[in-house]
Parts: structure tokens; sequence; C-alpha cells
């Protein structure tokens, strides 16, 4: 009996090493991670399929490019994480096919190819930065959705003051130190305030020539508040609390081009004027992983303007209840794109998986339970909204805290994470301000090759053609080197003159 011809609903011991049904997860996410955890004691095989080697904790990018945390302390490895469960593996690579029929996973990294093959699969991708059809934008003002992005924007931010020190000219210092951010969600209002204690506290004695509480930081939104999903009031309250910091934030005001020195916005009244900045950060807008339209094609899936894709009520996709999709890349009931939805539709895709394992009734729909939401603003300041509560200062920002702390992975990632926030939020340091040129300029000169970084690397084919004559030539090599080497310290030739 073919694979496609098994009933999704019962169990597939398909693996014929193990005789265990075979589950494949897209993406190391919240979606992702959490399904796999959640299997861990179920009697099947998992294998992750993510293009990154990391779990990335998101919600604190912003917090890497701005100094205060390593990348490492909100990126762990997915495969430490998941070094002690037994039946989950890992592999590297960018999913680009999903077959239905022959139920396989194809993956590809750096030229290389990988098929897995799956009788359930949970789909958890995430969503990546939407630039709303202006995807030549991202050069010049990198988004917030990756630990690429965050240390790009580290290089930009830090570099941008290293170069107002030496520039030569007021117009140029006043181009370097304007700093805009896009969007005035909660990445947006996190990231603009960050820039602003960095500038007006962090940095205020580090430097000689320019003043750096002089920087202008703007917060630019087509919309009418900030926050929108926060509601009126906290919308207000956290635009009082921006200004009070320094933040100038322009509202109505969308932006209709970007370039390497600057950004041109348009106002409600029609008005377009130009804003001379050299760092741009781009928080605005988010669009689901492309995975969604190849599935909504295959299956006839609604798919949304964000490219999220209709699932049914129980987050399989319609005529495929093998496939399970979770988080940001889902359209059900207006749920929101936070790592809550993730985490608990994950819950509810392994804890179907396994019920059908074992025989069990099907659950109920899934029903996402909101345990609020929060943003900081600055030290001691944020919004929280939980239920109908609304907090705001400094007991919503002990909340904001333990709430991440909660979510960092690992007790020595949280660990030292208390310890860096008490550095930069008790004092003024940032021990995380390392910046260099290939951070900043690494992923445009990657982007210019044909392939990418595939381009850089030997097929592996090639490779062993060519090793046994490289592996000739260095061996010579060394070995005219240590004989040199010896005849110098025998002759007593070394630090004596030669003669011409």
């Amino acid at each position: 009996m073919s694979v496609e011809n098994l009933d999704p609903t019962l169990p597939t011991p398909s693996d014929p090493s193990t005789g265990r049904h075979r589950v494949v997860v897209v993406g190391s996410g919240f979606g992702g991670l959490f399904a796999t955890k959640q299997m861990r004691r179920s009697d099947v095989e998992i294998t992750m399929v993510a293009k990154t080697t990391h779990h990335l904790f998101q919600p604190l990018l912003y917090q890497v490019a701005t100094g205060i945390l390593s990348e490492g302390e909100i990126a762990p490895p997915t495969r430490e994480v998941l070094a002690t469960q037994q039946n989950a593996r890992v592999i590297l690579g960018e999913v680009t096919d999903i077959d239905l029929g022959s139920r396989t996973v194809t993956s590809h990294v750096l030229g290389r190819r990988t098929i897995t093959p799956y009788d359930s699969l949970i789909v958890a991708a995430g969503a990546g930065q939407s630039y709303f059809g202006n995807n030549h934008f991202a050069e010049f003002a990198p988004g917030m959705k990756s630990i690429d992005d965050a240390l790009e924007l580290r290089g930009r931010i830090f570099g941008a003051f290293e170069l107002a020190e030496i520039a030569e000219s007021e117009e140029e210092i006043d181009r370097l130190l304007t700093f805009v951010v896009v969007g005035a969600g909660p990445t947006g209002v996190e990231m603009a305030g960050q820039i602003a204690e960095l500038a007006h506290r962090t940095l205020k004695r580090d430097f000689r020539r320019i003043n750096t509480r002089e920087a202008r930081v703007i917060l630019v939104d087509a919309a009418p508040q900030v926050l929108p999903p926060f509601g009126e009031k906290l919308g207000r309250t956290s635009q009082k609390a921006l200004e009070d910091l320094g933040v100038e934030v322009q509202l109505g005001a969308m932006v209709v081009d970007v370039d390497e020195r600057g950004l041109e916005v348009q106002d409600k009244d029609g008005t377009r004027r130009r804003i001379d900045a050299v760092t741009k950060v781009w928080a605005a807008g988010v669009q689901a992983s492309s995975l969604g339209a190849q599935l909504a094609e295959r299956t006839g899936a609604p798919l949304d303007r964000a490219g999220r894709i209709g699932v049914n009520p129980d987050l399989t996709l319609p005529g495929h209840p093998e496939i399970f999709v979770v988080g940001d890349m889902i359209s059900l009931n207006n749920l929101p794109g936070v790592a809550q939805v993730a985490i608990q539709g994950a819950k509810y895709a392994a804890k179907e998986i396994d019920g059908r394992l074992k025989g069990k009734a099907p659950q109920k729909p899934f029903e996402y339970f909101d345990k609020g939401s929060m943003a900081t603003i600055s030290r001691f300041k944020a919004v929280a909204m939980v239920g109908k509560i609304r907090l705001t200062g400094f007991v919503a920002w002990l909340m904001w805290l333990a709430v991440h702390l909660v979510y960092i992975t690992g007790f020595k990632n949280r660990l030292t994470a208390l310890l860096h926030w008490f550095v930069s939020f008790i004092g003024r340091g940032r021990s995380e301000r390392t910046a260099t040129e290939q951070q900043i300029f690494a992923r445009a000169a990657l982007g210019r090759l044909e392939g990418g970084a595939s381009d850089l690397v030997s097929p592996p084919g090639e490779w062993n053609e060519q090793r046994e004559t490289l592996e000739a030539e260095r061996r010579a090599q060394l070995e005219a080197r240590a004989t040199e080497e010896a005849r110098l310290t025998d002759s007593g030739a070394r630090g004596v003159k030669q003669e011409a």
C-alpha cells in the first residue's frame, strides 16, 4: 500500500528502521520548537527542518541591535535545546517544496538538497518583513526579523556615531545622527525608545567632537496612533512617553521611497517631504512565509493579502488532515501574529497527532487564550494589556521583565540576560557594542551574487574531484617549508645579514 493511500487520521508507522510514525516540523521558531517538545513522549520520529541552526526569541531582537544583549542569549542552538529529546533530530535547510502526493519535504542549503518523508507535517515557517511591494527598500532599511537583521542594524547604529565623530561638515553629522524607525507597532516603539536612550544616555560621555544628545530619533507611521493593537488610551500614553524621551513621532506619514541617504514620506494631505538619515529601521508590516502560498495553491485553501493561509478550525488544511499549519502563517478568527498563538497552536497540533496514534477522539476546535500584550518604551516604562486591565509605567515594565525571562530558553541565558539588563537599565553601560563592516555590508554583497552564498561553495562532487590534487599540493608546500625552517636553524642563518 502506498503512503498516499493511508488514512492520515490513523497510525501510520512508516519508518522502516523504527516502525514509528514520522512527523516533520518545518521551522525552529516558537511554533516548531514547542510542537517538537510537546511530542517528546510520543511514539513518533520527529525531524525538524529549519533554515537556521538556532531558535530565535524574536521579541528581543531590538535589544541585540542596540547593544543590550548578545545574539546567543536570545538564539540558543536548536540542537542544544533538543539534545536530550531522543525522538527528535534537526536538519539544516530552507524548505522549498512540499509534495502532498508523495508526502515529502524538500529543503536546500548551499546547493545541497535533502528530501524528508513524513506521515504528519507541522508547518511553522513564520513570517518575514513586508515592504509592501518595495523590496528594494530592504537594502537601505533592514527589518527586525532575524539575527542577521539585528547585527546589521547594530553595525549601522553604532557605526553612525563613529562616522559622525570624523565627519567633515555639519550637514553630514546631522544626516548621520538622524535615526528613522518606520512602523509604530511594538517593535518600532521599542526600537525608537532604545535608540533614544542609547544616544541621550549611554553614549553621552563617549565622544569628544559630537554631542550624541543632539541625535534625532524619528518614529514614522501612516497609522493615526502609536501601538494601534493596544487601543487609543495606551497609544496616547506611549506616544507621550516616547516624546518625553526625545523621540519625534510623525503619524499619518507614509514612506514612499528609501535610498542610502534618507527617505521620502507623504503626509495625509498629499505633501511629500524628505528626511535625510543614514540609518533607517523598517518595523512596519509582515509577510507570511512563501510556503503558505504554495500550500494554498495545492490545497485550494484561501490566502489573505499578508500571505497567511486559511486553515480548518483544527489547524489542518482542507482535504489534508495530516498537515497542520501554526503561528504567523495562519488566517483564522483574526488571530494576532504573536508568539502565544504559535505556542498554543503548536501544542494543539502535537496533541492531535499523539491522540490519533493512541486512537483518541479528535480535540475540540482550536481556541486561543489571550494572555495579554506588552511593549517597553524605555527603562522602567512599558505598557501592558491583560484582558480588561491596562497598566503603564514601572509596574508594566516589571511584568514585561518577568514574562520575557520566563520565555528565554535556558537557565544560563536567563541569568546572563538579567545581568545585562541590570547593567543597562540600572547603569548606563551596554556590553554588546562590537560592530564590524562585515556585519553591515556582507548581506548586501551576498545578495549581489546570482546564487547567493551557494556561489562561494564548491558542489560536493566537484570538491571530491579536486581534493586529492589540493592535498598533494599542500603536502609539498608544508614539507618544503619545514625543510627550509630546519636548514635556517641548523646553519645558524637566523638573524644574520645575508650577503647580496
